[in-house]
């Protein structure tokens, strides 16, 4: 590339990257109206995410083509290439995030217009604030390039499932106590649900993102290896990999042994 087209690749790419990190601004706040929306009653919240929802749309065509054009007009290689083949994915995860933040903001008008439900007892606010945090920072990794950073959303996600299984369990125990309990139940379910996808979609782009860094694909590898590849360290061998089994397979028949052995005593 000559010094001028060097120029207007680099102006075009930052564009990009910067259309994308305000996509995951917007996203970020649709899930915070929408629990505002959801724990204040404030349903003015629910328009404003919807039309966040469509700028969110919008977003991704518009990058979606942008990146298209710069691949056939520049033909990049190395990190630019694998940062743009990064955000068409990453823009993906990033509207699918969008939707199911409208899903929770449609689901807090639902409830609110309906009062005549009882309404368990049920904390979701702290899952939100997890999800919200895990936007943040992978938005925050793909700008800094921070391979690191982005396998700590990824072990974040593992968090939010625990979360999400506890508000499942929690759910079902007061539908089963109280009958009275189970259509606001149900809805509270869908929209953990919706948080805890939106976790997912977090995950995957910031296994995105460890790609652009470093030229990994660590989908489907676990979040270990994840970490060891951004701490640099080398990829377990297959020795290595079936000590680790045979310990941790140990480790669980010690388990149950000890488990076993303290109910005997027990009776």
């Amino acid at each position: 590339m000559t010094d001028h087209t060097n120029k207007q690749f680099d102006a075009d790419l930052q564009r990009i990257r910067t259309e994308l990190l305000q996509m995951g601004g917007l996203v970020e706040a649709m899930v915070y109206d929408g629990m505002q929306a959801l724990t204040e009653g404030d349903l003015s919240l629910v328009d404003r995410v919807r039309e966040h929802e469509k700028e969110v749309n919008r977003f991704e065509v518009e990058i979606d083509e942008r990146v298209t054009q710069i691949l056939a007009r520049y033909q990049p290689t190395a990190i630019d290439l694998r940062t743009l083949l990064a955000v068409t994915k990453m823009l993906t995860d990033m509207e699918r995030s969008g939707d199911e933040a409208e899903k929770i903001a449609t689901m807090a008008r639902r409830i609110h217009e309906d009062d005549r439900s009882f309404m368990p007892d049920i904390e979701l606010r702290h899952m939100a604030n997890s999800v919200r945090l895990m936007i943040r920072q992978v938005m925050d990794a793909f700008a800094r390039q921070d391979a690191i950073l982005a396998a700590a959303v990824v072990r974040s996600d593992k968090e939010v499932d625990k979360e999400w299984k506890a508000t499942l369990r929690n759910l079902i125990s007061y539908m089963i106590e109280d009958p009275r309990t189970i259509s606001r139940s149900i809805d509270l379910l869908f929209i953990a649900r919706s948080m805890e996808r939106i976790g997912d979609h977090c995950k995957n782009m910031a296994e995105h993102v460890i790609y652009m860094v470093h030229g990994a694909d660590v989908r489907h590898r676990g979040l270990k290896m994840a970490e060891r590849l951004v701490r640099g360290e080398p990829e377990p061998t297959p020795e290595e990999k079936l000590a680790a089994k045979t310990l941790r397979q140990e480790e669980k028949a010690a388990r149950a042994a000890s488990d076993q052995a303290g109910a005997g005593s027990g009776n």
